[in-house]
């Protein structure tokens, strides 16, 4: 009987996970450009964010922006995986089915600047 308890409250937790809707695309753009107009807004280009390639000096883009993530290199639930696109674009690694919504809302604390186009 506690065997199928279990299950079933496993499943509603589960089911809840995936009906929960997470809009990866524009769920921070407000929180974002908030915080832009908080920090001084540097911009960077291509060329000067391809040098932090390391994993002592790790920046990525997403979305034009700029984030120095050095410091969660070693913290990064996938491992190396973040290095995989150090010092270019992350976006489509960033927004792939492996990152929990909570990464939407800790990325914002990275943030260096924009990405001059």
């Amino acid at each position: 009987m506690m065997i199928i308890v279990a299950a079933l409250v496993l499943g509603v937790l589960f089911g809840a996970l995936i009906l929960i809707p997470r809009d990866r695309k524009f769920g921070n753009a407000q929180k974002v450009q908030l915080n832009n107009t908080n920090k001084a807004s540097k911009v960077y280009s291509k060329d000067e964010v391809s040098v932090h390639n390391k994993r002592t000096d790790c920046w990525i883009i997403i979305k034009n922006k700029v984030y120095d993530v050095t410091s969660y290199v070693e913290e990064h639930p996938g491992g190396d995986a973040i290095l995989a696109h150090a010092g270019d674009d992350s976006t489509e690694g960033f927004y792939g089915p492996q990152h929990a919504t909570r990464v939407f809302d800790m990325i914002d604390d990275f943030y260096v600047g924009d990405l001059r186009l």
